[in-house]
C-alpha cells in the first residue's frame, strides 16, 4: 500500500512500481490508510508522514499494534530526531524526499526481500540469535561472548532480547519500562539507566563507548549492530 497525499508523486511512485512487478493499492489520507489496511493483505506499506486526517506517525502506531508488516516511511521531514521517531515507533527504513525512483526501487526490493527471508527461516532461528560477538539463546535465557558465558539477571537479559528480537527499533525509556516492568512509567530514569549501565559493562568492550545498546539522545536506546 502506497500511502502518498500528492497525486503527481503517487502516481510516478505507483508507475514505477507496477513496471518492477509490483501490485499497489493507494490511499490518499490517513483515513482511507486505515480502512486499506483492515481489508487488504499488504507485503509493503510506504507511508508519508504529512497527511491529512490522520497523521502517518498516528497510522504507523496503528499498524504496530497489530501487525508486523514492513513500513517504509517517505516523508520531506528528514532531521534526524523525525528518522528516529520514524524508526522508534516501528518502521523498517526511513526515504527521504526527493528520492530518485532507482533509490526507491533498491529500498522496496531490500525490505521485501529482508521481510520474506525472515519469515522462510523465523521457525529454525527463532530462538537462537548472533549479534556481533554475542551468541544468545533466547530460549534457554543464556548469552555467550566470544564462546564465554555472561552472566546475566533476568531483567538485563530482558531488556537485551528486546533489543536483539527488534533490531530496527528505538526504544523509548517509557516504552523500556512498560516492556520490560510491566508497568507504567513516571519518570523515574534511575531505575533504566542502572540496568542499562550495568548490562553495558557486562556485554561492550569499552561500556562508555557502546556498540550493541546505542543511545539515541533526546529519544532512548536502540541496537547498534545486527
Amino acid at each position: 500500500m502506497l500511502v502518498e497525499d500528492d497525486v503527481e508523486i503517487s502516481e510516478m511512485v505507483s508507475v514505477q512500481l507496477n513496471k518492477e512487478g509490483f501490485d499497489l493499492v493507494t490511499a490518499f489520507d490517513g483515513e482511507e490508510a486505515i480502512t486499506n489496511f483492515a481489508k487488504y493483505t499488504f507485503d509493503l506499506v510506504i507511508l508519508d508522514l504529512m497527511i491529512p486526517k490522520v497523521s502517518g506517525m498516528d497510522i504507523l502506531k496503528s499498524i504496530r499494534e497489530n501487525s508486523k508488516v514492513p513500513v517504509l516511511i517517505m516523508s520531506a521531514k528528514d532531521s534526524d530526531v523525525d528518522k528516529a521517531l520514524g524508526l522508534g515507533f516501528g518502521a523498517d527504513d526511513y526515504l527521504t524526499k526527493p528520492f530518485s525512483m532507482i533509490e526507491l526501487t533498491a529500498r522496496v526490493k531490500a525490505i521485501i526481500r529482508r521481510a520474506t527471508d525472515y519469515s522462510k527461516d523465523e521457525q529454525k532461528v527463532d530462538s537462537f540469535r548472533q549479534i556481533g560477538d554475542l551468541s544468545i539463546d533466547l530460549e534457554n535465557f543464556s548469552v555467550l561472548k566470544n564462546g564465554t558465558e555472561i552472566k546475566l539477571t533476568s531483567k538485563e537479559f530482558s531488556i537485551l532480547k528486546l533489543f536483539v528480537t527488534n533490531p530496527s527499533r528505538v526504544f523509548t525509556k517509557a516504552q523500556l519500562y512498560r516492556f520490560i516492568w510491566n508497568d507504567d512509567y513516571y519518570g523515574d530514569e534511575n531505575v533504566i539507566n542502572v540496568h542499562i549501565r550495568r548490562l553495558r559493562e557486562k556485554i561492550e568492550e569499552n561500556p562508555s563507548d557502546p556498540c550493541y545498546i546505542k543511545t539515541i539522545w533526546g529519544i532512548g536506546y536502540k541496537l547498534g549492530i545486527s
